[in-house]
């Protein structure tokens, strides 16, 4: 099972950024999936979760309004849309399955996790 993440790079203040999640070796179509991120000196936090259908998310309120989280379930793929990113979303993010079919904020309920891709934004 492994869950590919990519599509971090850098990017300026106001512009965008959509990462990418590729899971293989079993399908999640019934599995929440979520984005969290680990900004440098700083412990994970949750960003976003979207259900099995795709029909409830949850953001943080620091994301809230600029990041968008959504599912091609036939492709198995997650996406995060970064929109109007700030510098303090520069960290490492990663996506991650849940074990339940509707996400939550709480990492302990995320099973499998991707290795991660570094997001710099710059002013």
């Amino acid at each position: 099972v492994q869950l590919q993440a990519s599509g971090g790079g850098l990017v300026q203040t106001g512009g965008s950024l959509r990462l990418s999640c590729l899971a293989s070796g079993r399908r999640f179509s019934n599995n929440a999936m979520g984005w969290f991120r680990q900004a440098p000196g700083k412990e994970r936090e949750f960003v976003a979760a979207i259900s099995w259908r795709g029909d409830r998310v949850l953001y943080s309120d620091s994301v809230k309004g600029r990041f968008t989280i959504s599912r091609d379930n036939a492709k198995n793929i997650v996406y995060l849309q970064m929109n109007s990113p700030k510098p303090e979303d520069t960290a490492v993010y990663y996506c991650a399955a849940s074990i339940y079919s509707y996400g939550s904020s709480s990492q302990v309920d995320f099973r499998f996790w991707g290795q991660g891709t570094l997001v710099t934004v710059s002013s």
